[in-house]
This record gives structure tokens, sequence and C-alpha cells, in this order.
């Protein structure tokens, strides 16, 4: 699995959560008070001089009274309720707040503006003694990473995302602009037995790179790739996001 080298904190959500929790202690605290009001009523109630009253004062005492406790009765049911609403919607929150960060890590991966981690492969590939190798033969070989399986590509100094380019330059190749010299340095992360086996691959491209180009083909796998090339966004003229 991918993941990213320095998740970024979410201070709004913080300051959201820190909200919630502040609106539930402060209901929390209500439903105590009210329930303690309850208790002193019961108890003045009780200590009261029955002898001295007569029944229509008792009549009319004991209503007040019941009335009162349904009142807060009502007032608790209410509290909880909201409570229970608040909860809920802090936990609506929390997971609307970690789809979005997370969707926030996997499009930035994708697009190579964030550093990557994780296993897959190193390939380290020679000048090659016959020929030099082309353009074509390189990006061969990162379109055979990707069909096995690579989530992200970095070609020596050139983090590889979806429009990325290779050409022939007068001195060599030309990787998005940038030049690309050997020894060249490959690293891919995803799978790092069916990447490995991607550049193996009998009559594949690794084969093609030491028989026809003379190239040596380093294949190294490891279980902790960092690749820490990133990409610009490209700033879209025409395109807008469907809202």
């Amino acid at each position: 699995m991918v993941k990213k080298t320095k998740p970024k904190k979410e201070l709004s959500s913080q300051a959201r959560s820190l909200r919630t929790r502040l609106l539930t202690s402060l209901l929390v605290a209500a439903l105590c008070a009210l329930l303690s009001f309850g208790y002193v009523v019961q108890v003045n109630n009780t200590d009261m001089t029955y002898e001295t009253m007569t029944e229509a004062e008792l009549t009319r005492m004991l209503s007040e009274t019941s009335t009162q406790v349904q009142r807060l009765e009502e007032r608790r049911t209410e509290l909880s309720r909201q409570l229970t609403s608040l909860q809920q919607a802090a936990d609506k929150e929390a997971e609307a707040s970690r789809i979005a960060k997370e969707n926030e890590e996997s499009s930035g991966i994708l697009s190579g503006r964030l550093p990557a981690e994780g296993q897959g492969i190193i390939v380290h590939i020679s000048r090659g003694s016959k020929a030099q190798i082309d353009a074509a033969t390189m990006f061969n070989l990162i379109e055979e990473l990707r069909n096995g399986g690579a989530e992200v590509i970095a070609i020596n100094d050139v983090r590889v995302v979806t429009s990325t380019y290779i050409s022939q330059g007068d001195d060599g190749l030309i990787c998005d602009g940038t030049a690309l010299n050997p020894p060249y340095v490959v690293k891919a992360i995803g799978d790092k037995n069916n990447l490995q086996n991607a550049v193996n691959l009998a009559g594949g491209v690794g084969s093609r790179l030491t028989v026809k180009y003379g190239a040596t083909v380093d294949v190294e796998t490891s279980d902790d790739v960092k690749i820490t090339q990133t990409q610009s966004l490209p700033d879209y003229k025409y395109a807008k996001t469907v809202e």
C-alpha cells in the first residue's frame, strides 16, 4: 500500500471537532445540573412539616412537585436527544474528514504532488555498450511497470505521472523537459514480485535492454522504496471541476 511520507494536518477539522466537544460538555453539564436540582426539590419536599399543612396545601404542593419533576424529565429527555444528535454529528464529521483526507492523499500521490513510500523495486540501468538507449525503449519500460501494477514511478530525478513524456535529445533522453543521463535509476512502488517479473520477463524490456543495447540491468526488490521526487500541478486553462 502506498502512503505519503508526511501527512498534512487538518486545522479546520480540529477546530470543528473542538467545537463539537465543547457543545457536548455543556450539554452534559446541563444534564447534571438538572438532575441535581430535581434531587434537591425532592429532599426539600421530604423535610417539610406536613402536620402543619392543610389537605388543600398538600394537594397543591404534590401537584406542583409533580409538574416540576415532569418538566425536568422532559428537559432531560430533550437534552439527551440533543447530546445523541451531537455525538452522531461528530462521528459523521470525523468520518467525512477521514474520507476527505484519504482522497487528498490518494490524489496527491497519483498526481505526483506528494512523495510516497512502500514496497517495490529499484532498477539500475547502465549506459548501453552497443547503442544509446532510445526514448521508445525507456517509455516501454514505464508501460511494463504500470502493467505490472506500479502505483508510483520515478526515473532519476523525474516523477512519472500520467502526462509524462520521454523524447530523444541531442545528448540523450529528455523526460518532462529534464535531461536523463545514464546510469538510469528507475524506482517503482507496488507489488515487488510482480514488478520484478515485469522487468525480468523473458523477451521483455529487460532482455531488450541487455541484448539490443548492451546495457546492464539490475533489479533490486525492497520493502521500503522512497520516491521523494514530486511534480507541480499543471495550470488548466479550459478544464474545470463539475459542481
